[in-house]
């Protein structure tokens, strides 16, 4: 009731802006036309001087002076109460979908160490996938990475984008195909990668009605993808034969660890979502089958080049 309240009351003074700004300059019309007789109209003189014909003209431009300044102290108020509205529609969205980034890179090695386990080997991970909340009064609803082993970072996804790169790099030197312009080919793959992780995860969650989990949020589970990637170029370059079995096995941890991550967010950390559960076990497999084509398209760079 009290939202409800609250947003009716928004909506009236919204209402009532518009009309004192209608009355306003109505009220100035009305000074114009009853004070400004029309003997104040000006003529002009032989000099090239625009002058009054009668002295009464002095008491119509004093009043329409005075409109004047009401309507723009009128207006002033009105474009006032359009910029804080507009300011406060703003913080409270952006606020919404993006956080501070400072919060993303707050991990320790203990973080860094256990965040891998948990994404190379989630079927070995014993503790529980929920994030832990922040105290009462705290900037985030959510503890930080570095006390908490469930929160997204942008830290390992950087660093692993990075070695990726590396590794890449190697291989294709291995195999006298390296040159700037392969590996800036690898980069822009890589990104895309990353883009088409993202957009994935994002549509699964809008679908089910988790649409308000924050951006950068989306961006971190994306980015773990480069983890497993980075291991099944590191196979590549030592043996081509256990390329294909570690980039399976590696396929079915990536799809393990983001649907037990998605579950969690839809569970925890989302308002309300749509609980179908024929319609959310098959948007979960669609993401775990798509880590398949995308992680083999990634890591085939000699097919490419």
């Amino acid at each position: 009731m009290g939202n409800r309240s609250s947003r009716k009351a928004q909506s009236e003074t919204a209402t009532s802006a518009p009309q004192q700004y209608m009355n306003t300059i109505w009220l100035v019309a009305m000074y114009e036309k009853v004070c400004v007789p029309q003997s104040c109209q000006h003529t002009n003189t032989s000099g090239g001087m625009w002058r009054p014909q009668t002295q009464s003209c002095q008491f119509g431009e004093a009043l329409s002076g005075v409109g004047s300044e009401l309507l723009k102290t009128e207006l002033g108020a009105y474009g006032e109460k359009i910029l804080d509205s507009g300011s406060a529609y703003m913080q409270t969205n952006i606020g919404r979908y993006f956080s501070n980034p400072h919060y993303y890179f707050r991990v320790n090695d203990e973080y860094v160490k256990n965040k891998l386990k948990v994404v190379l080997f989630p079927c070995l991970h014993r503790g529980h996938w929920m994030r832990t909340k922040e105290a009462p009064g705290g900037e985030f609803s959510f503890k930080p990475p570095i006390y908490d082993i469930n929160a997204p970072d942008l830290y390992i996804p950087l660093m692993a984008f990075g070695t990726y790169l590396v590794l890449a790099g190697l291989f294709l030197g291995i195999n006298e195909k390296f040159s700037p312009e392969a590996l800036g080919m690898q980069f822009s793959d890589g990104l895309f990668g990353w883009f088409l992780e993202v957009l994935l995860i994002e549509a699964t969650l809008h679908s089910l009605g988790g649409g308000d989990v924050p951006v950068l949020d989306v961006v971190a589970y994306g980015g773990y993808t480069f983890i497993p990637l980075s291991v099944i170029l590191l196979a590549k370059i030592v043996s081509s034969y256990c390329f294909y079995a570690v980039t399976l096995w590696e396929c079915f941890c990536t799809g393990v660890f983001l649907v037990k991550t998605i579950k969690r967010i839809l569970i925890a950390e989302v308002s309300s979502y749509e609980n179908i559960s024929s319609k959310r076990n098959y948007l979960l497999l669609l993401v775990a089958i798509t880590q398949m084509p995308l992680l083999f398209w990634l890591a085939n760079i000699n097919i490419r080049l």
